[in-house]
């Protein structure tokens, strides 16, 4: 099973940068987001391929047109945070907050029920295991926030990877969908989003997707963006940016070309919950 994604979000909102603690500034900055969705659209449409996007609530504040296209395409849409603050860095309460607000500003725009969540940067960890039962709490079904091995943002290495589970808590249930891990060299890899899926080449790609029974991609509209600005972000931040963005259309195209590819609502109807592991937010 092969699960499609988009993290909308502007080519700013990056981590280990300073302009993206301040929401101030991101009015100044120049947009790409209008011109890299297009791309992405377009693709898509060409081979008859489904996937979820995770929207910003700022996101679709600033570009409701955007949205709504997406939305009138056919495809689902979950939320990606409103404001794209690490979730633990937040308190409980500002996660819940935040998290409300993202999804009213979706299902207001919409008139649908938001049933999907992705936490930005995939910040949910030991720490702050509480925003799974905000998740319940908000009508989340379907969580795709757990990365399977500690990272600076986030992550776990306790906790099932390379296939869906369930979380329990006295709040109910919640289907994860996590980031997939593929073992190179004694280490794992995970390869299909963000920079690693940008470096690495095509049939290399390919050919951990066909050693894997389960992939879950994480991709954002910068990560095809070889005219994103320069001036506003570090020198290292830039690079770890640009690297392998003017290829990385031809790669995806490849791939949901040779793949099949579905969105996170296609893939829950296709898994039998029922055999799933279950894991409660008290083990963890």
């Amino acid at each position: 099973m092969n699960i499609l994604t988009f993290d909308i979000e502007e080519w700013f909102h990056v981590f280990e940068d300073h302009n993206n603690a301040d929401v101030a500034n991101w009015l100044t900055f120049e947009k790409r987001l209008p011109y890299m969705i297009d791309v992405l659209l377009d693709l898509l449409s060409k081979y008859n391929t489904k996937a979820t996007f995770f929207c910003m609530g700022w996101i679709v504040e600033r570009y409701p047109e955007i949205i709504k296209k997406i939305d009138s395409k056919g495809y689902e849409i979950g939320s990606h945070s409103n404001l794209h603050k690490l979730a633990h860095t937040q308190t409980r309460f500002q996660y819940s907050e935040d998290l409300k607000t993202s999804i009213n500003t979706i299902e207001d725009l919409i008139g649908k029920k938001v049933k999907s969540y992705r936490a930005p940067g995939f910040s949910i960890n030991s720490s702050n295991i509480w925003a799974f039962e905000e998740l319940i709490k908000n009508g989340i079904e379907y969580d795709a926030s757990v990365f399977p091995v500690e990272r600076k943002f986030g992550g776990f290495s306790n906790l099932p990877s390379n296939e869906p589970f369930l979380i329990s808590s006295d709040f109910g249930s919640l289907k994860e969908f996590p980031m997939n891990a593929h073992n190179v060299l004694g280490k794992n890899l995970v390869f299909s989003g963000g920079g690693f899926f940008r470096i690495l080449p095509t049939r290399v790609i390919k050919r951990l997707i066909e050693e894997s029974n389960y992939v879950m991609t994480y991709l954002h509209p910068r990560d095809f963006d070889n005219k994103q600005p320069f001036k506003t972000l570090s020198l290292s931040r830039h690079l770890k940016s640009r690297i392998g963005t003017a290829g990385a259309t031809d790669k995806l195209e490849f791939l949901i070309k040779n793949f099949e590819f579905v969105d996170i609502n296609q893939a829950s109807k296709l898994i039998k919950w029922e055999n799933k592991k279950s894991i409660s937010l008290d083990s963890i």
